[in-house]
Formats: C-alpha cells, structure tokens, sequence
C-alpha cells in the first residue's frame, strides 16, 4: 500500500513523479494500480491522496509475510527508478516446471483425458509406454500431478504468492 507520507518526511518521490503508473480501478480503499511492463509489472495500492504533490510512503504490515512484502517493496522501487527488479524468488525453476505440468494435468483431467493420455502429453508417447502402465511409476507422476493441479485450482495457489518460510 502506498499512501502520501506525514509531513515530517522532507524528501522523497511525490506521486506525479512517478512515470507509467496507470490507474485500473477506484475504490473506497483507493486507487488500484499498475506499474511496469509485462512480467516487471507490480499491482498497488494508493490510499487515498489529498493531492498529486503528496511525497509517497509504503505502509508495510507487520505479520508473517513482512519478508515477503519488503521483497516486494524493493521490487516496486527498483521500477519506479526505471531499472528492472531482481528476479522473483518465491519459487525456484524446477517449482516453476512443475506447477506448470500439474496444471496442463489438471486442465487434461478436466477435458475427460485419461492419466495414460496425460502422460504422453507430458512426457511422450515412449516413456510412457516403456513399462507396464498399471505398476509404472510414471502413473503414479500423473496422478500426483492432477491432485496437485487440483489443489492449486482449489484456492492452494495462494500459497505460491508467499515466501516459504523456515519452521
């Protein structure tokens, strides 16, 4: 969240300053915005301000995902300098190639595909017929991947907007 910052701040970025910001949607929270381009795009939030020369200040709550939105935080500085952010760290490669076959599996399962059907798309059509299929380990793959396809459609995809944190 972004708000016009107490007076006491003597310097800063006012709000004016700040080029590529374009508005998507008032509300009584505020103005919804975006900032950047493509995948170095950051979705804010303006409290409501009085007026464009209002000096920006982030208001950071402090809970269990602080880390997450300093990580942010820095991320939206960083485009409001003009310079690309660092890469998003929330979930490394391999997470990212997963997530992306648990969802082609579900979106399969979905369209009535069987796990065998799947597992060709996934991995083609001579891994997936090099062992018998009913004790394949490759079948057991499929099916992990559309439960956890169907997790993540079931609202666990939040979980990968959160950093992981250590117990």
């Amino acid at each position: 969240m972004i708000v016009g910052s107490p007076p006491a701040f003597a310097d800063g970025v006012r709000l004016r300053e700040v080029d590529g910001i374009s508005t998507l949607q008032l509300s009584p929270e505020g103005a919804h915005a975006s900032i950047g381009e493509g995948r170095h795009q950051s979705q804010i939030l303006f409290l409501p301000v009085r007026h464009r020369d209002a000096l920006m200040a982030a208001v950071i709550p402090m809970d269990a995902d602080l880390m997450g939105r300093v990580e942010a935080l820095k991320r939206f500085w960083r485009t409001v300098e003009g310079r690309l952010p660092p890469p998003d760290m929330r979930m490394t490669p391999q997470q990212r190639r997963r997530l992306r076959s648990m969802m082609l599996a579900a979106d399969g399962r979905a369209n009535h595909a069987s796990y065998r059907d799947i597992a060709v798309a996934l991995f083609g059509a001579m891994r997936a017929t090099s062992e018998p299929w009913k004790t394949s380990s490759l079948r057991d793959r499929v099916i992990g991947l559309v439960k956890g396809g169907h997790a993540l459609i079931g609202g666990g995809y939040l979980k990968l907007l959160r950093h992981r944190r250590r117990p």
